[in-house]
Parts: structure tokens; sequence; C-alpha cells
């Protein structure tokens, strides 16, 4: 995947304002609503907002990998795993929405120094193949969208249960 200039900076938009419509889904559940799971093996709204601090966190590891090494390899996790290796539901959510503000905040700042050459660079996903820096972030500018789309979901099952 090569992305031109003007998809390149639509798709950093969208990357860029992703942590402000998480905190804005967040802030709509109900303190009540907030650990409450819409079925077996879904997860709640807080479990979201934590996974996504995670997924953050390692996001801006592999766009640096992928920028600065030669063909990194870039390894896959499993999420669930995660979710209750670290007891999600005990981490303090308010942490974990601002390490995403904080940590996109910065890699923003980083993606928008580069020169347009550093981009295209390519990597091996151990899930998916090919991965280049184009396909982080169509990744990545989707990834808190649909996580916040799964918070109002969420909110809806928990207002017609």
């Amino acid at each position: 995947m090569s992305f031109d200039a003007a998809t390149r900076e639509a798709h950093l938009l969208r990357y860029r304002q992703g942590p402000a419509f998480l905190r804005q889904a967040w802030e709509e559940v109900p303190a009540e609503a907030r650990t409450w799971r819409p079925g077996e093996g879904k997860w709640s709204a807080h479990e979201v907002v934590v996974h996504c601090a995670d997924s953050e966190t390692y996001a801006a590891i592999r766009i640096r990998l992928l920028l600065a090494e030669p063909e990194p390899l870039i390894v896959g996790y499993d999420e669930n795993v995660w979710a209750k290796r670290f007891d999600y539901h005990a981490s303090d959510p308010e942490l974990a929405l601002r390490l995403i503000e904080v940590v996109r905040a910065h890699t923003v700042a980083t993606l928008h120094r580069l020169p347009d050459e550093a981009w295209g660079r390519m990597g091996r996903h151990t899930h998916s193949g090919p991965y280049g820096t184009d396909d982080w972030l169509s990744s990545y500018a989707a990834h808190l969208e649909a996580h916040t789309a799964q918070i109002r979901r969420n909110l809806a099952a928990w207002g017609s249960r």
C-alpha cells in the first residue's frame, strides 16, 4: 500500500483526532455502565479504553521501527490475552486516556517532521506478512474510531438491557 500526499494527510488528520473521539465516547458512558460487558467474551467500555492505551504505546514503537530499522519484524499479540493478563478492570481508565493523548500527540509531531521520502518503508508483520508505514497509518488512523464505535455500541446495549 502506498499513499499519495493528500491521502496520507487525511489519514494523519484522522489519527490526530482519534483520542478526542475516544474520550468523548468514554465520557458519555455513565459510571455504572463502564465495567459492564455486553456479552460473553465482549469487552466493557473500561477494557476498551485500557486496550487502546496498550495498543497505542505499541503502535508508537511499531512506526518508529518501520521508520528507523531495515526491514523490521513487527510482532503481533493477542489482545484478549493482554486484557486478562493485565487485568484491565484494575487499570485506571483516566491514566489510559491521558497516555493515549500524549503518545498520539508525540507521534503526530514526529510524523509531521518526516520528509516525504521517509514514507513507504517496509517491514514484516508476524500475523499479516509485508507491512509498511502506510499500512500502519491506515490501521491506526481507524483504530480509535473503531473502538469509539464499540464504546457507543456498549452504551446502547446497556441502555436497552
